[in-house]
């Protein structure tokens, strides 16, 4: 894996005269997590070249948001995890219980619904064997399940990055209910569910995905992953289309949301 120094002089970023230790992260308190100081490292940096290049009142508070950001992703330091006595980084706060779950107050929470025509129970087997979902997930890369009620997720981020995280299912009801949470170590803190409720007059069903997740950064990360385009409700609203279109059509969809046997 590459080291901070790298990835932030592959991003563009002027590293010289900085010292080992704010490199490596062993400078006072490092309370922010590798993934999180990279995240603000790239995601800073384009925040402020975007307000300088507007040359206005806004841009200058965007541009200093910015270079915030940026010197949070150097630093590996947060002030306000400081404050909360909070940490994302490797034995921070963050880890310490096997579930990770995500506070009320924090993270950004999706929810998406889409009527298929197909039984519940199909659309149940199809989604519980999670190696399926890559098939209608763009962003997911891989998922490998390693036992039991456990699996390893790999899923793109932005500018060409993966994130990983373990995941365990801990509810669960044939034919109607899915829910799982991260695991300790994940480098994504994310709770959801997805149900499969008859439609009115049968034949069909409604497929509800409720998804509760804090990304590197927080709030502000997930602005940040906006610039690179990486909107989560627009990312799940597309994935059920996809689903809808596959499981309706018979067929397993391609990177493009069209059925393997579309326009033929």
């Amino acid at each position: 894996m590459a080291t901070i120094e790298e990835r932030l002089t592959a991003a563009g970023a002027d590293v010289s005269g900085l010292s080992d230790g704010e490199l490596t992260g062993s400078a006072p308190t490092t309370n922010v997590g590798q993934v999180e100081r990279w995240a603000c490292a790239v995601g800073g940096g384009a925040l402020a070249l975007y307000g300088v290049t507007r040359g206005s009142l806004g841009g200058i508070a965007l541009a200093l948001m910015g270079a915030a950001l940026v010197q949070r992703g150097v630093s590996g330091h947060c002030n306000v995890y400081e404050a909360m006595n909070f940490s994302t980084a490797e034995g921070g706060a963050l880890r310490n219980s096997e579930n990770v779950s995500v506070p009320a107050e924090r993270g950004t929470k999706v929810e998406k619904s889409v009527t298929i025509n197909r039984p519940a129970s199909e659309l149940y087997s199809f989604w519980r064997n999670f190696e399926n979902l890559p098939r209608f997930m763009n962003h997911l890369e891989s998922v490998t399940v390693t036992g039991g009620d456990r699996s390893h997720w790999v899923a793109k981020a932005p500018a060409g990055t993966s994130v990983e995280w373990d995941a365990e299912v801990y509810n669960e009801k044939e034919g109607e209910l899915i829910a799982w949470r991260t695991l300790e170590g994940s480098q994504v803190a994310s709770a959801g569910s997805v149900r499969f409720e008859e439609a009115l007059g049968g034949g069909s069903t409604v497929v509800r995905v409720s998804l509760k997740y804090d990304p590197p950064g927080g709030k502000l990360g997930s602005l940040v992953a906006r610039l690179f385009g990486e909107n989560p409700e627009q990312q799940i609203d597309e994935d059920l289309g996809r689903f809808k279109q596959m499981m309706e059509s018979g067929g397993a969809a391609d990177a493009s949301g069209r059925s393997a046997s579309a326009g033929k």
